[in-house]
């Protein structure tokens, strides 16, 4: 291709170069570009073989397009290879800038891989920069603006002169990938424009039939409707809202105008809203109403084009969802919780304790810890006996929703972004503050149900449920494990703070309880245990089940010495 010590040769091949770019830009669709990036190589480089090899959505790379050889373009059109070998290739041999160059001396290494691949043998070259049949040179294709994603790579073969590209052949294969680049992203785009024009055709051809049929299916449909701007300084800003929409949101037309769906959008549904793609995108997010309240809703946007300047604005159908939301947050709720009492059930209980707990042992914690400069209790731990039946204490309430202190407390480490829960040592306060497990047995709960039936003994579950619920902190866990038996989760707990709050619940259980007016008393053992890092959700329930049963027959006794 080159001689570097003629430049009339240089200026007459950049003058090809230069017809052949432009060609790029012709092609009538994305097929007809990647053949003409293949063919624009063997009329303007200099090369006898091509072949572009395009990332699918899947990540790997497909021979999209070949030119030089009929026989290898029938054997290897279509084939894939896998991501990635050709990450691989793209690691290996000459970085020549963004080029890469595998001489033939460590291609053999590539041989048995999945890239398919035209190759033949020949013999040894006779001076340094002779091409080889194994020599393989790589222009990989890259999509423009700060964050270069890989769009395909060219792969060239066969120089008509039989040398390596010097540094002129090198720039200008660089530059023809870059400008293939270009050439295939356009075409891309214009085929989605395509397909988007496809699907507006086929879903709204009474509403393009006249702008006036248009006008009255836009303001008359029963569902929101919104035009926006695509494009430009004002992208994204709502030219026309409809009649349902306006009534949706509670906000009249000319309001309206003023604003954006990103203006409207819920905090917290902003990233989903920005995710969505502008062409056919689908999204379930929430909008804010007049009155300050959220929506749940589905929006679908299409791009309404013009044949001649292309896309101009956004069409959005928006859809009121809530009432599905409310169901599907309904059935959540339900698979989450007890069906009799409302509380946590078994497996929400175990997926809270799972989520506090980690595979590193406490005593590793509490060493650990107990070193760390800078804690400070997250959890006081003062009780206010002066206060009848009230259980105060002073903490400050941060984390997970049931009490958790993610800023670590006294015998608390926080460790890659995780807080170690560790176990106070014995029964004596010791000033360490943990995650206090109490399992609730009811004590006469079986002769009620026994004496009364069913329904009676429901009555006291739930009523039971309803003051272990008060007895706690807004932050605890009160969870129904089954039966009559419950487990009360409760962070930042002193020892004595533990076994406070278990008298206190028991104490709350004891009062009588109506049932069509009918008083029935139940008692309740409870089991301390406690929550430690190292241990499995159900070792940590067992060990207070084992507490419990202890407290049961050891209060069992005492009555029976008593009596």
């Amino acid at each position: 291709m080159e001689t570097e010590s003629e430049p009339y040769v240089r200026l007459a091949t950049l003058r090809q170069l230069h017809q052949v770019v432009a060609g790029l830009n012709t092609a009538r669709s994305l097929a007809d570009t990647l053949q003409t990036v293949a063919d624009g190589v063997i009329t303007g480089l200099g090369y006898e073989l091509a072949c572009v090899n395009l990332v699918r959505p899947d990540g790997d790379l497909v021979v999209a397009a070949f030119a030089g050889n009929a026989a290898a373009e029938a054997l290897i059109t279509g084939r894939v290879g896998s991501r990635v070998s050709w990450e691989r290739r793209l690691h290996m041999g000459e970085a020549w800038g963004d080029l890469r160059f595998i001489p033939h001396t460590e291609g053999w290494v590539l041989i048995d891989d999945d890239v398919p691949q035209w190759h033949t043998d020949g013999p040894e070259p006779r001076f340094e920069d002779e091409w080889h049949p194994r020599d393989r040179l790589y222009a990989p294709m890259y999509t423009s603006g700060g964050q270069r994603e890989l769009l395909g790579v060219i792969s060239v073969d066969r120089p008509r002169n039989g040398r390596r590209p010097g540094a002129w052949g090198r720039e200008a294969l660089q530059m023809y990938a870059s400008q293939s680049a270009i050439a295939i992203s356009n075409a891309r785009l214009r085929a989605n424009m395509q397909r988007a024009l496809v699907r507006l055709e086929r879903e709204q051809q009474a509403l393009r039939a006249s702008e006036e049929s248009f006008r009255q299916a836009f303001e008359y449909a029963p569902s929101g409707m919104a035009i926006a701007e695509m494009g430009g300084d004002q992208h994204g800003r709502l030219l026309r809202a409809n009649d349902a929409l306006c009534r949706l949101l509670g906000r009249p037309a000319a309001v309206m105008r003023r604003y954006s769906f990103a203006d409207l959008v819920h905090p917290e549904d902003v990233g989903t809203l920005l995710r969505t793609s502008a062409e056919g995108g689908r999204a379930e997010l929430r909008l804010a109403r007049r009155d300050g309240t959220y929506v749940w809703v589905s929006l679908r946007n299409s791009v309404v084009a013009d044949t001649a300047d292309g896309p101009r604005f956004l069409l959005t159908h928006v859809e009121d969802i809530e009432e599905r939301k409310r169901h599907e947050l309904q059935l959540a709720h339900r698979a989450s919780h007890d069906a009799l009492t409302g509380l946590p059930n078994s497996a929400e209980l175990r997926a809270r304790l799972s989520a506090r707990l980690c595979s590193r042992p406490g005593d590793r914690v509490r060493a650990t810890a107990a070193d760390a400069a800078g804690f400070e209790p997250a959890y006081g731990g003062v009780y206010d006996a002066g206060a009848a039946g009230a259980y105060e204490y002073e903490h400050a309430y941060r984390g997970d929703g049931f009490g958790f202190d993610p800023s670590g407390g006294a015998g608390v480490g926080t460790y890659d972004g995780h807080v170690h829960a560790v176990a106070p040592d014995g029964e004596v306060d010791d000033g360490t503050k943990g995650l206090a497990v109490l399992f609730c047995d009811l004590d006469g709960f079986k002769s009620i149900n026994d004496r009364f039936g069913h329904h009676t003994g429901d009555a006291v579950l739930i009523e039971v449920a309803h003051r272990l619920t008060a007895g706690v902190r807004d932050g605890d866990t009160v969870a129904r494990l089954g039966g009559d038996e419950f487990v009360v989760l409760a962070d930042g707990l002193g020892a004595a703070d533990a076994a406070d709050l278990a008298a206190r619940l028991r104490n709350g259980i004891v009062p009588p309880i109506r049932v069509d007016g009918r008083a029935v008393r139940v008692g309740a053992s409870f089991g301390i245990g406690w929550a430690e890092c190292g241990m499995s959700v159900e070792e940590v329930l067992n060990s207070a089940d084992q507490r419990m049963y202890m407290e049961k027959r050891s209060r069992a006794k005492v009555h029976r010495r008593a009596g």
